[in-house]
């Protein structure tokens, strides 16, 4: 059985027409038993009563249940050493078979049972996936070498981070079953007992990948003295730690007790302490396992689906990482590159400088339903100062960055399916990039971001241009996630806005009852929290909101723009900014009047709309306001507003004032009056 002959084209000029079955042979076993494929060639009954005279002296190859025909190439038919082999093989054969019920199916030749779907039927000798078993008395040995076929060559197509379908819904008890399963006295019994809810090779693996994952954790100590560590499955099972190797000879050899075929690959791993472009020399560093189901070997990793080191490499914490488990092998080779290139399981492989310079895309990346990165190369050089990277993601996604540890230079901007940030370096030299992403509150089952992505960013130049106020906040711009805030067709979709006259004007469609605050921001201390929301007055006119933002001076400003319900007596949660621009130094514009509780949201100012007044001088007002009984405007003297439509209008003299202020009576039938608008008046 060490390989299966007789599947090509020579054989079946050996069989006759109609008289050759295929059938698929699954052992009803329990762990201890063996699995064998086999490709049986069945004779009808009829046509052997018709031959079993004639049966004497022939020599025809592919006749009678106990021939197997010779692999092309192996010499004439009936020689003695067919023969040989035939009765090795069978004698071979009854001793699997003892004492074990076998279910067999047969089929039409023209049909395709499921066995088509795991023999490899080519010219030639036939690449057939081995068997595995639990080594018994008396029991012949297996082939040291495997001839498999691999299967490789299928794209990842963005559906599945999986190689095959896997309801981890449907596996939710077996998984609760593994966890709880408490065996230490021998890796024999432990998988007999963890196989008591497993039916399917599939759960079978589940449910080893889940009790490892669970229970045995990373060495570090053994790790930094190999010396007095053991990789022996009894041992890890014992000890209930290990470093990889460990794992993934436990992995192995309890698959095999199960009746599973699995192989321990080694290689090279983008893991811990991995430095963003470095490459790889001398023997490998990391063991993993591949096994095989449905006709088709998978990828897997026990080690890393059990949890992670610290950053000093001196404690392991238990954190399950489900990407690790069948993970497709268009995923898999981001970060793991085996010593024999056929267990990437991909047409074409990747040379071991193609994995060196590909980027690191983590568990992280994928769990968080990420697609690609642009550029997709760890290293990148900065153009005039700048550098570019994007990120293709599901909708639903929330990122931030730090390059060398701060997000201050650079514009990030959501999109809706992933994100664009431009970094300009102020300093020469290298730089790490760090991506974070995570899911939007809406979604989220925690509220923390995790790194997806690292570049090093080379910067031959600085863009001193380009320096942004500290108090800018990342992403920058509206989005998808200021829309699903209530704030809706933006007039400018840009991050950035550029003024010459240091004035611009934002509108927006709001939500059901929403209230609005904004804010103007810019470095050096010039411009006070109080003041910087006096230098942008909203204007509301039914669902719209204009924004009217005067800079007090040339440079760069930040506008933030929070918002709650109308009806929540809360604060106001922060929602997004942007980033406002003006290089005209003869910018001076004064800040707006200061408003008071009683000046309600749809009210609107028409003039003056600068909060500074000229001295001396006759100042036009018009005011709109409803729902008002008088409107005085107090300054040296007092002087009423006429109402005009919906319209208060009057002049004011600010001879001999300060302070300028608008008062409303409210009700008719009251004798007070409320403070709604406060001006300033020029010093003479």
């Amino acid at each position: 059985l060490g390989s299966t002959r007789g599947c090509s084209a020579q054989r079946r000029q050996h069989r006759r027409p109609g008289h050759a079955l295929m059938g698929t042979m699954d052992l009803k076993t329990d762990a201890n038993a063996v699995t064998i494929n086999l490709l049986l060639i069945v004779r009808p009954e009829e046509a052997a009563n018709k031959e079993k005279g004639q049966r004497e002296g022939q020599t025809e190859g592919g006749r009678g249940a106990g021939n197997i025909a010779p692999a092309p190439g192996e010499g004439g038919q009936g020689c003695s050493c067919t023969r040989r082999r035939k009765q090795q093989l069978w004698r071979s054969l009854s001793l699997f078979l003892a004492g074990t019920q076998v279910t067999v199916e047969i089929h039409h030749e023209d049909t395709s049972p499921p066995l088509i779907k795991r023999l490899s039927l080519g010219k030639g000798r036939s690449s057939v996936p081995l068997f595995h078993h639990t080594a018994r008395k008396n029991t012949p040995s297996l082939p040291k070498t495997v001839t498999t076929h691999f299967f490789p060559a299928y794209p990842w197509d963005k559906s599945s981070l999986k190689s095959m379908p896997v309801d981890l819904q449907q596996l939710e008890k077996l998984d609760a079953y593994a966890l709880k399963v408490n065996v230490k006295n021998s890796v024999e019994e432990l998988v007999k007992a963890l196989l008591k809810q497993a039916r399917t090779d599939l759960e079978k693996v589940r449910a080893i990948w889940m009790w490892i994952c669970h229970h045995i954790e990373y060495d570090v100590v053994g790790y930094h003295n190999k010396s007095q560590l053991s990789s022996k499955p009894r041992d890890v099972l014992q000890m209930g730690k290990s470093i990889c190797e460990g794992y993934a000879e436990l992995f192995e050899h309890m698959c095999s007790l199960a009746g599973i075929q699995c192989k321990k690959l080694s290689g090279h791993a983008k893991g811990h302490g991995y430095k963003t472009g470095q490459t790889f020399t001398g023997d490998s560093d990391h063991a993993w396992n591949a096994v095989y189901l449905e006709g088709r070997w998978h990828l897997l990793d026990s080690t890393w689906g059990s949890g992670s080191v610290d950053d000093s490499f001196t404690t392991f914490t238990h954190r399950y990482n489900e990407f690790y488990f069948l993970t497709h092998p268009a995923l898999f080779i981001n970060n793991h590159f085996p010593d024999n290139s056929n267990w990437q399981l991909l047409k074409p492989t990747l040379t071991l400088k193609e994995f060196e310079n590909n980027m690191l895309h983590n568990s992280n990346f994928y769990m968080l339903g990420l697609l690609a990165v642009h550029p997709d190369t760890p290293i990148i050089q900065t153009v005039n100062g700048k550098a570019s990277v994007s990120v293709d993601c599901r909708p639903g996604t929330l990122f931030m960055f730090k390059l060398k540890g701060t997000d201050e230079h650079g514009l990030m901007t959501l999109k809706k399916h992933g994100m664009e940030l431009d970094i300009y370096p102020q300093k020469t030299g290298r730089h790490k990039l760090e991506i974070f992403a995570k899911p939007s509150k809406a979604e989220a089952s925690d509220d923390v971001y995790k790194c997806v992505a690292e570049y090093v960013v080379e910067c031959e130049s600085v863009d001193t241009a380009m320096r942004f106020p500290k108090d800018l906040h990342q992403p920058v711009g509206p989005s998808w996630f200021s829309k699903r805030h209530g704030f809706l067709r933006p007039s400018h979709h840009e991050p950035v806005l550029h003024t010459n006259d240091g004035r611009c004007s934002l509108t927006f469609t709001l939500g059901k009852d929403i209230s609005v605050l904004t804010s103007l921001h810019t470095d050096g201390g010039s411009l006070a929290e109080d003041m910087g929301r006096r230098h942008v007055l909203q204007i509301h006119r039914g669902n719209q909101v204009e924004l009217k933002v005067h800079l007090p001076h040339a440079g760069n400003f930040v506008l933030k723009i929070y918002s709650k319900k109308k009806s929540d007596p809360g604060n106001y949660d922060y929602i997004f900014n942007y980033l406002i621009r003006c290089l005209n130094t003869e910018v001076k514009w004064p800040a707006f009047p200061q408003s008071y509780s009683k000046w309600l949201q749809d009210y609107e100012i028409l003039e003056p709309l600068s909060g500074l007044l000229p001295a001396n001088r006759n100042v036009q007002f018009k005011l709109k306001m409803h729902g008002i009984a008088k409107v005085l405007v107090q300054a040296e003297n007092t002087y009423p507003l006429t109402q005009n439509k919906d319209c208060w209008e009057g002049t004011c003299n600010t001879s001999g004032c300060r302070e300028v202020f608008v008062m409303v009576h409210e009700n008719a039938n009251h004798s007070f009056y409320s403070h709604v608008l406060k001006y300033e008046v020029e010093t003479q």
